[in-house]
């Protein structure tokens, strides 16, 4: 049997689908991610960290890269590689398609979905494994004359290419993620090797979720665990110290583990201090309001009420107060849609990194926010998290995925 099986990781991001698939046994070549700060990340963590990519010469030292530049500059080299890449996943970036912004069919970011496809193309892997937002099923209102859905047109389109594929919706929150989060997953297998077949793609979504419960049990974790499980160990009221990358801000200490999913979070990690556990500086009319919100207790996981946003001026689109017992919503690339369950203020980027499943010895770099123009060229702490597949999905993916190329 193959061991390591091999895998090209493209929108990479900050790395959450290469950590589950470092963590179920794959062996990287190279990742492809645009932003610097997101590459920043991956690369500390699994590359300078771990050594978990053997990165080709012919691409350079490892950095941030566009997927169409390396298609232009390395065709050949990435024509070499067929037979030689078990598995090419990742999804192109979903703003276009996103519930959560305003959909733009003409959103050029949209037109990577064929950059992936010419990729594909290419390197011929064996299998392939896509992720999108739920909205990428859906039909755009002036998409008439391009088919229904973009996901059609991608089935299609790699259908076209030679390969037998099936998608579905998947909510994470089903396979021991601490929250409610939806996304469109495509996998996909060459009809030319031998026992490839429609019912093998298929197969991949019944034994994923068939193998659910064992691979949770053998980590001690649940599938209920919910946003208390994950974050009451980061608590403000826990002491508090000089953030140690932040020197004007404060940052929180652990607590005592308050359940098996703290218990996994923190395994090989003994600061006191967690990683991004920096809180943000909130005003006392900030703070006031706060307290407001989290007392409509009637409103948890729900926007906040028409009474409250009046009393307040809030013009704000989306405001979350969060429900501690209950699995968070979809986190955003915006922290400051959600006031945390018990305390006055917005989450910390680590809180976003436990409830996606990163374990706390993987540190973020880069900004932790930005704001106005720049936030169409920067990806900061935050949005990288939001950005991220959850890598204990991640993980549970890459076991079936191995049996598949077996």
């Amino acid at each position: 049997m193959n061991k390591n099986p091999t895998y090209i990781d493209l929108f990479a991001g900050c790395g959450g689908l290469s950590l589950g698939l470092y963590n179920a046994g794959w062996k990287g070549l190279f990742a492809i991610e645009k932003s610097p700060d997101a590459f920043k990340t991956l690369k500390h963590n699994l590359i300078d960290k771990k050594s978990h990519f053997n990165w080709p010469k012919w691409l350079g030292e490892p950095g941030h890269l566009e997927i169409e530049a390396v298609i232009e500059k390395h065709k050949e080299q990435l024509k070499d590689l067929q037979g030689k890449v078990d598995l090419v996943a990742g999804g192109p970036p979903c703003q276009g398609f996103s519930m959560a912004g305003r959909r733009n069919e003409n959103d050029h970011r949209n037109n990577l979905i064929k950059s992936y496809i010419d990729f594909i193309e290419i390197v011929k892997p064996k299998i392939l494994f896509f992720e999108n937002v739920k909205g990428f099923t859906l039909e755009f209102k002036k998409n008439r004359d391009k088919g229904k859905e973009y996901s059609l047109f991608v089935q299609k389109s790699l259908e076209d290419s030679g390969y037998y594929v099936k998608g579905e919706l998947i909510n994470f929150g089903e396979y021991g993620i601490p929250q409610k989060r939806t996304r469109f997953i495509l996998v996909g297998v060459r009809k030319d090797i031998p026992k490839a077949s429609e019912e093998l793609v298929a197969n991949f979504f019944y034994t994923i979720k068939a193998n659910t419960c064992s691979f949770l049990n053998e980590k001690n974790l649940s599938i209920d665990s919910n946003l208390q499980d994950a974050i009451s160990d980061l608590l403000k009221e826990n002491e508090l110290r000089e953030s140690p990358d932040t020197k004007s801000y404060q940052a929180g200490t652990y607590s005592k583990q308050n359940s098996p999913y703290q218990v996994f979070m923190r395994k090989g990690v003994d600061k006191e201090i967690a990683d991004s556990h920096r809180f943000p500086k909130h005003r006392p009319d900030i703070i006031e309001k706060f307290l407001a919100i989290i007392s409509d207790s009637g409103r948890k996981n729900k926007d906040v009420s028409k009474d409250l946003r009046q009393r307040y001026n809030i013009k704000k689109h989306t405001v979350i107060p969060l429900d501690g017992v209950q699995k968070s919503p979809t986190i955003t690339t915006l922290p400051d849609d959600y006031i945390h369950y018990s305390e006055p203020r917005i989450l910390t980027v680590r809180e976003y990194a436990r409830i996606q499943s990163f374990p706390d010895w993987y540190e973020f770099q880069g900004k932790y926010t930005t704001g106005g123009k720049l936030r169409t060229k920067e990806v900061p702490r935050y949005s990288q998290i939001g950005n991220a597949i959850p890598p204990l999905f991640g993980e549970q993916c890459g076991i079936v995925l191995k049996e598949m190329v077996n």
